[in-house]
């Protein structure tokens, strides 16, 4: 009995001396969120200032970056658009947050901020808030490894780990991969002018594709009546019919596609 005494004691020992980021979050932990700004209800992006934004402050690609952009940006006014996403693969960072046309939703809890996306079969960024450093390591992922802290009334998030093949796009046909060493710095406050407005200042550095950090500003505008609920996105969904299978059980299908991936139209 002695030795599981120690044992127990030694095991509280070594908990008590553990990191702030490794303890069950405390009720004053949840009480420090009611002084964090509302970021309540649906976020839903402006498409239209996204278009904008391209147009008047352009993406500083790389020399030999340049032709393969043009190519992707003539085949797309020509009728013929690449269709970046049409393999049901994540946005990923940094095209989440730069041309995606889905609502989102942020859930803060102790140490972290979330954020939840209709695509992809339910699109979630994961942002620490804890303290934690990256990784010196990190296993890449298409939405990287983030750190945040807050700046006052900002939350400013430092995001690397991405994978190189995920793309740094302007539309949903035109992009390319970052081919690695991404970094992206964002700083997410509510608009000076209207709380019903959440402004993401981006910068982003992409040495083997651009020649200088890029600087941009998307927003979101908030939807908090009940109809602009998160709504689930499966993008292989569509790729499968609703069909009946020889016992009568309700069964998926493979749905015909076309040669660029998309689904074909029924004859």
């Amino acid at each position: 009995m002695a030795l599981i005494g120690l044992s127990s004691l030694l095991a509280a020992s070594s908990f008590a001396e553990e990191p702030a980021q490794n303890k069950a979050p405390t009720r004053a932990d949840w009480l420090k969120l009611s002084a964090l700004p509302d970021w309540s209800g649906v976020w839903t992006p402006n498409v239209s200032d996204q278009n904008a934004q391209i147009k008047t402050n352009p993406v500083p690609w790389a020399p030999g970056i340049e032709p393969q952009i043009a190519y992707l940006v003539a085949e797309e006014k020509a009728g013929r658009p690449r269709g970046l996403f049409v393999n049901c693969l994540p946005e990923a960072m940094p095209s989440w947050m730069l041309i995606s046309h889905n609502a989102l939703e942020i859930l803060f809890t102790p140490g972290r901020v979330t954020l939840l996306g209709e695509a992809d079969g339910g699109r979630l960024r994961r942002i620490y808030t804890d303290g934690r450093k990256h990784p010196d390591d990190p296993d890449p992922t298409f939405h990287g490894h983030s750190v945040g802290h807050w700046e006052g009334k900002a939350l400013v998030v430092d995001t690397i780990g991405v994978l190189p093949e995920a793309y740094l796009a302007v539309s949903e046909a035109v992009g390319i991969p970052n081919n690695g060493d991404l970094h992206v710095v964002e700083r997410i406050h509510l608009s000076d002018k209207d709380k019903d407005v959440l402004a993401d200042d981006i910068e982003i550095t992409a040495p083997h594709v651009l020649t200088k950090p890029w600087q941009t500003t998307r927003s979101y505008f908030r939807q908090r009546a009940q109809k602009y609920d998160i709504e689930e996105g499966v993008c292989l969904q569509g790729y499968f019919a609703e069909r009946k299978d020889k016992q009568g059980n309700a069964v998926w299908l493979p749905a015909p596609q076309t040669a660029d991936g998309n689904p074909a139209a029924p004859p």
